[in-house]
């Protein structure tokens, strides 16, 4: 492939921003696709994969590279490029940026430092720390490789408005090829990527995209329709949305969330979707909890966490993540359990969720609630340890409790 000016220079003005600025890669790397009209399918690929990539092994590319300064300066990223470039067997340019690129020492370098797992899985030491101490070194060394790879491309289907083998013809109609994912019941994976928020199975509310993982969430809160169900908190409300659907749009979904803007991008969806049955309110009091305590058949508190369990799809968050961040959500954890618990009534259900790997955020968080005043009326019952490297989705956890009568 011969490497275009323009393209080159949205890629280097992308990883600027995401390094130095602390954009999000998703919303940079969206932006980048807009530049130039004229690009085509490959070349929007292109700028996307490299961006992203760049970005996955940042901390080895920069090593090879033998950048140390941050933020970085414009010629050391087109450096990280000259790595990147030269490693996936590309022949770089007559540019004056690649002048004196040392293509053999970086293979050499390359295999050097890949007998550390630092540099070879490109992850910061307090990451390797955490993740060695409370997984230890085989699982460790597995899921960190696992959450290297990019991400699959899932679909839920909309159960309101059609079924799994409707949609998968449906899109087979525009030449977009899924599989249905025999444990996931509403799930397809994209075989190739493609840009399916342009479809119009997509604009019609057919499907959301949400890894498999994440779908297993509602599952097991064993949601009925005509239930009252309190997602407390429910962001732009992927799991709301898939909830509803188990509910066949009868009974009563409160969608809580800390901010408002969330929650309209959840209404936005909902519409779309063909979803009726949901409430929504802001936390902006505590009054706003204690008002429901008592009231909920089941409650869903997808906890805020490390977002361990998710790297391969937020990539840059292994560079934006601090270990201060993670000690902190472990308190908030602790607290939001506490204080959202008593929403459910007697004989109601309750599901504990994180998109994190981490026991400490997880089954260790589950066993202090039940030790807790709150958490003695309540029952564990089952729990599941969801690891990239063993289901090839999302890393994820998620516990079930009753509130004894």
């Amino acid at each position: 492939m011969r490497f275009h000016r323009n393209i080159s220079f949205a890629v280097i003005d992308a990883l600027m921003a995401i390094f130095n600025d602390g954009e999000y890669a998703d919303k940079v790397v969206a932006r980048a696709l807009k530049l130039d009209k004229r690009w085509g399918s490959s070349d929007r690929k292109f700028v996307a994969e490299t961006i992203y990539d760049i970005v996955r092994w940042k901390r080895l590319y920069a090593e090879i590279a033998e950048v140390k300064k941050e933020p970085f300066e414009r010629d050391s990223i087109w450096r990280m490029f000259a790595v990147w470039a030269t490693l996936k067997g590309y022949t770089l340019p007559d540019w004056k940026y690649f002048e004196g690129t040392p293509v053999r020492k970086i293979k050499g370098k390359f295999d050097e430092l890949s007998k550390d797992r630092k540099f070879k899985e490109s992850i910061p030491d307090w990451m390797d720390e955490i993740g060695l101490k409370e997984l230890g070194e085989t699982v460790w060394s597995k899921e960190i490789k696992a959450q290297n790879e990019p991400a699959k491309v899932i679909l839920r289907t909309n159960t309101i408005k059609t079924n799994k083998e409707t949609l998968k013809q449906e899109l087979l109609k525009l030449d977009i090829h899924t599989k249905a994912l025999e444990d996931y019941p509403e799930a397809l994976e994209l075989e190739e990527r493609a840009n399916v928020f342009m479809t119009d199975a997509f604009k019609n509310g057919m499907f959301e995209v949400q890894d498999a993982s994440s779908q297993m969430v509602a599952h097991m809160l064993d949601i009925q329709p005509g239930m009252r169900v309190v997602d407390t908190c429910a962001g732009a409300g992927g799991k709301t949305l898939h909830m509803a659907c188990l509910m066949q749009n009868k009974g009563q979904i409160i969608a809580m969330d800390l901010y408002e803007s969330k929650l309209k991008q959840l209404k936005i969806r909902a519409k779309r979707n063909g979803i009726h049955n949901i409430e929504y309110r802001v936390i902006d009091t505590t009054k706003v909890i204690k008002k429901l305590h008592g009231q909920a058949d089941r409650v869903l508190i997808d906890a805020p966490c490390s977002g361990l369990g998710v790297l391969k799809r937020n990539p840059d968050a292994k560079w934006k993540l601090k270990p201060e961040f993670v000690d902190n959500i472990r308190k908030v954890q602790a607290e939001v359990l506490e204080s959202y618990a008593p929403i459910v009534k007697p004989g109601g259900k309750l599901v504990y969720a994180t998109c994190s790997v981490l026991p400490s955020e997880n089954q260790e968080q589950v066993k202090k609630f039940l030790a807790t005043e709150i958490g003695k009326n309540f029952t564990f019952v089952q729990d599941k340890k969801v690891l990239a490297h063993e289901s090839g989705y999302d890393g994820f956890y998620m516990a079930l409790l009753t509130r004894n009568n």
